[in-house]
């Protein structure tokens, strides 16, 4: 019959489907089985190089005075090796003014066409500035987001990198609000996987490092040998590291220099912040893709094949979160019916669909539970029992309750990511978490004294004038 027929080719599909899909599971398995292999670590210098910290801000008056004081109050490197620049972009708040009352040298830029309102403009904006205008020599770069910390030893642990010979890095991603609640605790989860497993693996098997915005390094002098930074699309940051790597430069991970995020606290926070990610890296990966994959063959740099088996899990959240569940409802309905009798059958006898339906239960099942096991509870428990202070907690009971619902969030993230390929998100104002910070004491910045300080000294100024 010719549903028989429709079954046979669709389990076809699926099979083909299932193997694409395990593939960069695959990986990622790697990854988490080699967790326990010895991070590297670069020679302490006592050469200090000359660091520039940019930061892209659009209406950012409600963190930016906290961060760039953070910055040039907390790092333990010596006060006149470095400098904060803030790049207002198309601000209509106080960012300009309050970047500037925290002692960073601010930078305006008004550009009044939509679609270049997204940070890589005015990255490249004060790039270009930094790296030809401003009069001062600086060794390096590092780009910082308006609601970043870093810890007090990453301008040091940078600079030890850079002198050993690196000139592209990335830090380790921790949290700022990571107690806040369900969403931040979840996040702040799965976005240290790539740190904690995936960069540290690769950095020993001699692989590029994944390099993200925040807290990423560039040498001066391979942003004058390449450019600038030559890149305009959403997704600028992981445009910027493909392109690096076809020109020969790897990314390297800097494992204790820490750059703490302020994490998505809602459904609708964590939605827009996966579909910028997932936009950017489907319109990226497209035109990258075939020249990735013909480096690769022509010089043997697996680095190239890891970045697209990485990067495609964004197009199979698609097949994840569309064909799956589909194609299942659909096989379990059919097999069902075949198997009780309920189906004229003509190409194989109703005992056959009866043990399909059985094997699918029980194989499918115990993979799907394993999956569940190993992704799911095993790396994140993992990940608080050995990270915890830098997911942002204090005590690693503040994150257990993530562990257990963290299944349910990769299954979000997925969903979310899928929408995010069918969308075309903009830069706007992010939500800030209004929540202290839950880092360390000695790390945790003084942001609302410092704000309303600032507030006060304006309104005094506003007065005797």
């Amino acid at each position: 019959m010719w549903y028989e027929i429709l079954y046979r080719v669709l389990s076809i599909v699926n099979y083909v489907v299932l193997i694409v899909i395990a593939i960069p599971v695959l990986l990622q398995l790697l990854y988490v089985i080699f967790a326990f292999i010895k991070k590297r670590t670069w020679k302490q210098s006592e050469v200090k190089g000359r660091i520039a910290y940019l930061i892209p801000a659009h209406n950012e008056d409600a963190v930016i005075f906290d961060t760039v004081k953070s910055i040039l109050e907390k790092q333990n490197y010596p006060r006149d090796k470095f400098d904060v620049y803030v790049v207002a972009d198309n601000c209509t708040d106080r960012t300009a003014e309050l970047a500037e009352k925290a002692g960073a040298t601010v930078l305006v830029h008004n550009d009044p066409d939509p679609a270049h309102h997204m940070a890589a403009y005015p990255l490249r904006y004060g790039i270009n500035y930094i790296v030809n205008d401003c009069g001062i020599d600086y060794d390096m770069l590092i780009r910082v987001d308006a609601d970043n910390h870093l810890n007090d030893e990453f301008s040091s642990l940078m600079n030890d990198a850079f002198q050993s010979g690196v000139d592209f890095a990335r830090p380790y991603e921790g949290a700022i609000n990571a107690t806040q609640n369900f969403y931040t605790k979840a996040c702040a989860l799965f976005y240290t996987f790539d740190s904690r497993y995936g960069s540290r693996v690769r950095e020993r098997m001699n692989l590029a490092a994944h390099v993200n915005g925040s807290g990423a390094m560039m040498s001066i002098r391979m942003l004058k040998a390449t450019g600038g930074y030559d890149c305009l699309t959403i997704s600028e940051d992981a445009e910027y590291f493909i392109n690096r790597l076809n020109d020969g430069y790897k990314g390297h991970f800097i494992e204790d220099a820490v750059v703490y995020e302020d994490m998505p606290s809602s459904f609708t926070d964590t939605l827009n912040r996966n579909k910028r990610i997932a936009s950017g890296s489907v319109s990226l990966l497209k035109p990258k893709f075939a020249k990735l994959i013909g480096r690769f063959f022509k010089t043997g740099d697996f680095s190239c094949l890891e970045i697209c088996l990485t990067y495609s899990f964004v197009f199979l959240t698609t097949l994840l979160s569309i064909w799956i569940p589909l194609y299942y409802i659909y096989h379990f309905l059919f097999l069902g019916f075949a198997a009780y009798g309920w189906l004229p059958l003509t190409l194989q006898p109703a005992a056959y669909y009866h043990a399909s339906l059985w094997n699918t239960v029980i194989i499918g099942g115990s993979i799907v539970v394993g999956l569940f096991l190993f992704f799911g509870y095993l790396q994140a428990l993992f990940l608080v029992l050995a990270d915890y202070k830098k997911l942002g907690a204090k005590k690693r009971r503040e994150l257990l309750s993530a562990v257990f619902l963290f299944p349910l969030f990769l299954i979000l993230y997925a969903v979310t990511l899928c929408i995010g390929t069918m969308s075309k998100p903009t830069w706007g104002r992010a939500k800030r978490n209004a929540q202290t910070p839950a880092l360390e004491e000695e790390q945790a910045p003084a942001a609302t004294a410092q704000l309303e300080a600032a507030a006060t000294e304006d309104e005094t100024d506003e007065q005797n004038e």
